[in-house]
């Protein structure tokens, strides 16, 4: 047992200070009640609090394509109408709009979780949180559900330079697709996600069968649920599996997307979780001991994003909050009752217990797959390419990449790990 944990936790005003536009149900001010609340509880004052670098181009393009990352970069409100087709080819419109900021929005919460990610790796912290992150809907090459740019797994890419298996978590009500995608043909990265599926729910995918593929296969766990869902079911269920995924994988450390969009009363949510239950499964994950990132994700009744997001906090400072909220900024929001309690889903639970035992039975099946699979090798695994870390000083982000540094960042295949760059004697908590 750790004796105490050391918490670093990443914010950026700026980031709570974006418009998606009116009607537009992501509200990034959220991110700013949730600080405020944060502070209110003076739970900064057992925290390390961090201003994250804003990710440089160059980082961004280490997942998404260099023309989509350009575009992003040089597109703006005024000028969207002049590049319909690449508009359409990214993706970007209607749930994904063109908004004042908009890049510099991605690089403050894309840089805050690459951040977290190498405090990790530099063993400065045991615990990082980043609740503007988790956007974890975003494809290498376009845009989807409200996400540009996919800090979790440009994340997860900077974990594995010191971490032979990272175990990918997420409790969002909506499948974490783009950090499954980006993963699905490797064993190097387990995501796990608990997510509504059927009835045409965005983004459609995420059925207990999709499992990987090639050196993946049995790599990709879904746990498709249907509406209605309780703490129970929902907090009984997540701590069979993410036992047996542990135990089985026994990853070097831990990413936990915490969409708050799961909790009772989601604008876009179908489930009914209290913030007790969902906070349950982060407590869960803490006791594991292992490196954990912790991002934010969907959410969308802010208020309670906001209370969600503060409990856990308290949860990863092994702190218990009163329920009566202290005077702050925005404590209007929280009116009538001025408590952390949310009222109890009203929606009928259409998740039998038959139901649950079958995804449990097909989940746990696939797992034992891996037990006995001969190929898979739970040794050490060299990370199998190096980014190198940026000196903000030197770096100007607005510098296009020349062709003799773009290759210097890639590694020959007769070159092995040695020397500065080998990560490996570090990697004793795998």
């Amino acid at each position: 047992m750790r004796s105490k944990d050391r918490i670093s936790y990443f914010y950026d005003g700026d980031v709570g200070s974006v418009y998606f536009g009116p009607n537009h149900p992501m509200k990034p001010h959220r991110l700013c009640m949730t600080h405020h609340l944060v502070l209110s509880y003076e739970l900064h004052k057992k925290m390390e609090i961090y201003r994250p670098h804003k990710a440089y181009p160059v980082e961004l393009a280490q997942f998404h394509s260099a023309d989509y990352v350009e575009f992003l970069h040089r597109i703006t409100p005024e000028t969207q109408h002049l590049f319909p087709n690449e508009m359409s080819k990214h993706n970007l419109g209607e749930d994904c709009p063109v908004f004042e900021n908009l890049f510099e929005f991605c690089q403050i919460y894309a840089g805050g979780t690459i951040d977290a990610a190498r405090r990790l790796n530099n063993q400065l912290c045991d615990i990082a949180i980043n609740w503007a992150g988790g956007l974890h809907h975003a494809k290498k090459c376009e845009a989807s559900g409200f996400c540009y740019i996919n800090d979790l797994v440009l994340g997860i890419l900077e974990l594995l330079k010191y971490h032979a298996r990272v175990l990918y978590i997420d409790i969002d009500v909506h499948h974490g697709d783009g950090v499954e995608e980006a993963f699905y043909f490797t064993d190097r990265v387990m995501t796990v996600s608990f997510h509504k599926y059927g009835d045409l729910f965005f983004p459609g995918t995420g059925d207990v069968k999709e499992i990987g593929e090639k050196e993946g296969k049995y790599y990709a766990i879904n746990v498709p649920l249907k509406d209605g869902i309780d703490d129970t079911s929902f907090t009984r269920l997540f701590k069979i599996v993410i036992s047996k995924v542990v135990e089985i994988y026994q990853p070097g450390v831990i990413v936990l997307q915490c969409g708050a969009d799961s909790l009772a009363g989601d604008r876009l949510g179908c489930f009914n979780l209290s913030i007790d239950g969902h906070a349950e499964c982060v407590r869960f994950v803490k006791k594991f001991n292992l490196p954990l990132l912790v991002t934010g994700g969907g959410g969308y009744t802010k208020e309670n994003v906001a209370r969600c997001w503060t409990v856990e906090t308290g949860v990863l400072l092994d702190t218990d909050l009163p329920s009566e909220i202290p005077d702050n900024e925005y404590i209007k929001y929280f009116a009538p009752e001025y408590s952390l309690k949310i009222p109890n889903g009203q929606l009928e639970n259409l998740n039998s217990k038959s139901y649950l035992g079958t995804i449990k039975m097909q989940v746990l099946e696939n797992l034992r797959c891996i037990q006995h699979a001969p190929s898979v090798q739970m040794q050490e695994v060299p990370p199998d390419f190096y980014i190198p870390d940026f000196d903000e000083d030197e770096e100007n982000p607005d510098e296009r990449v020349n062709q003799h540094t773009q290759e210097k960042l890639i590694q020959r295949d007769d070159e092995y790990y040695d020397g500065d760059n080998d990560n490996d004697h570090n990697m004793d908590d795998v």
